[in-house]
């Protein structure tokens, strides 16, 4: 079963708070901290709060604002400490059971976890684990991690311990918010492919993973988390673990393209800056002759711009994006996957009829979107449609996190220059180069990975791709 539209789906957002000011409403904050990361996910969401060391949980499939309304809210206990997570859409059938936080409860106390990310050893974890005797109730390798976390919580004096034996035995990428029944913990994988940042509410601590969500829930972003660091707090105040830190790092360079929200500082670098300069690279390395340039709503606006002020080719608002649908608006069937484009996205006439168009968007994956978008434009009164991406071209799978998990669908990677320039109907097609898009993220005190336009992974990668690979353990009855 595959997406019904031809986009990235997009990351999970992890957020955290420890109350350290009475009067700080813990669940209030972490729901404006899940909306601003609603980007992230619109699969599901959920929050955990610990009320006096009794974890309390709610998790549903749907919108943030659909599972938490005003009733649910005001059933849910104020407790010192809350941690939330928005799940991204998966390529299977829509699970409860993936719904996170996960919420353990143990022998040595209750621990509740939320993640971002994907681990690549995953499958060969939960194989040994059940082989063990271990029981799973979902396909999402969180609970793998959860479990892990646990069988080392048996031998370690305390649970910030037992997170840093366990983070050696985890492949791959995973942001992570951890909440014990007297501790919050923000833990981030040593390759940093994951954003994770630390905040200020107050005299409370924020965990999120873009700065975005710090800032709407009230805070003052502070620092990222560095790759392969654990930050513990607890009433004696934060402290940093710092064992697996030092490492190559390899942050995601997608999510600069297209993934963090415009208005985020990630890793030292501001997104919308990163998606200026990416339009400004493609403006020097793929010029054209138009008259306008205009960008897809919404990632592909930033470059838009950042490619008409390097070329001198007036901007122009092309689109009027209907602002009642998310990122993700999934249809089942084709003929409704065709009107998906028309119900999202409104030509502007007057902008591009009679006129040779620049057409600037964050990347190209399985290239149907993209061809019902130029059609558009055409019917519009465009006379040329010229391309341009702002990213290289998606050749290979990511295994860390990004929903793509094989070739088959990638069109770049199946299909010449000239035959995808055929396919989209456009004059001419351009991609940014790897070289310029490693250079996108002015400030950026992590490396980036560019996995997916390469090949050449930062990390080890499965021999097979490891999407939905335990899918097939729960039936669609799981609720």
């Amino acid at each position: 079963m595959e997406h019904f539209d031809s986009k990235i789906h997009e990351e999970c957002g992890v957020f955290g708070v420890y109350r350290r000011d009475p009067e700080q409403d813990v669940v209030a904050t972490t729901y404006y901290g899940l909306y601003a990361l609603q980007h992230r996910g619109q699969e599901s969401c959920g929050m955990a709060v610990n009320d006096d060391g009794v974890i309390y949980k709610r998790r549903e499939l749907g919108l943030v604002n659909e599972v938490f309304t005003k009733e649910a809210m005001e059933t849910m206990p104020r407790g010192n400490m809350c941690i939330g997570h928005c799940r991204y859409a998966t390529t299977g059938t829509p699970l409860r059971a993936n719904a996170q936080p996960f919420v353990i409860r143990h022998v040595k106390g209750p621990m509740a976890l939320a993640h971002n990310g994907n681990l690549t050893n995953a499958a060969e974890l939960r194989e040994e684990f059940e082989l063990a005797g271990g029981i799973f109730h979902s396909t999402s390798d969180t609970e793998v991690i959860a479990y892990a976390i646990t069988r080392q919580r048996l031998s370690s004096h305390s649970i910030e311990e037992a997170v840093e034996k366990t983070m050696p035995q985890l492949g791959g990428a995973y942001s992570l918010v951890v909440m014990s029944p007297r501790k919050l913990i923000a833990a981030r994988d040593p390759h940093g492919f994951r954003p994770l940042c630390l905040g200020k509410l107050g005299g409370s601590d924020v965990i999120a993973s873009e700065s975005c969500a710090i800032l709407a829930a009230g805070g003052e972003f502070v620092r990222d988390v560095e790759p392969g660091e654990i930050v513990v707090f607890d009433e004696s105040g934060m402290r940093s673990i710092r064992t697996h830190c030092g490492q190559p790092s390899s942050m995601c360079v997608f999510e600069y393209v297209y993934i963090a929200r415009p208005d985020s500082v990630v890793d030292g670098a501001s997104v919308h800056r990163a998606r200026r300069r990416a339009g400004a690279f493609l403006a020097l390395e793929h010029p054209v002759q138009a008259d306008v340039v205009i960008g897809v709503p919404d990632s592909g606006l930033d470059a838009a711009l950042g490619y008409s002020q390097q070329s001198g080719i007036p901007y122009g608002i092309g689109f009027l994006k209907n602002k009642y649908i998310g990122r993700t608006f999934i249809q089942p069937n084709q003929k409704l996957r065709e009107n998906t484009v028309r119900i999202k996205l409104n030509p502007i006439s007057d902008t591009v009829k009679g006129k040779r168009v620049a057409l600037v968007d964050d990347s190209i994956v399985r290239g149907t979107t993209s061809k019902q978008i130029v059609q558009l434009l055409r019917e519009a009164g465009a006379t040329e449609v010229h391309f341009l991406s702002s990213a290289p071209m998606f050749l290979y799978p990511c295994y860390f996190g990004v929903d793509v998990d094989s070739r088959d669908n990638l069109i770049a990677a199946n299909h010449t220059l000239e035959e995808m320039t055929g396919m989209l109907g456009v004059d001419s097609l351009g991609f940014l180069s790897v070289e310029g898009v490693k250079k996108i993220a002015e400030g950026c005190t992590c490396g980036l990975c560019t996995g997916c336009f390469t090949g050449d992974y930062p990390a080890p990668v499965p021999k097979a791709p490891c999407k939905n690979k335990f899918e097939h353990k729960l039936s669609e009855s799981n609720d």
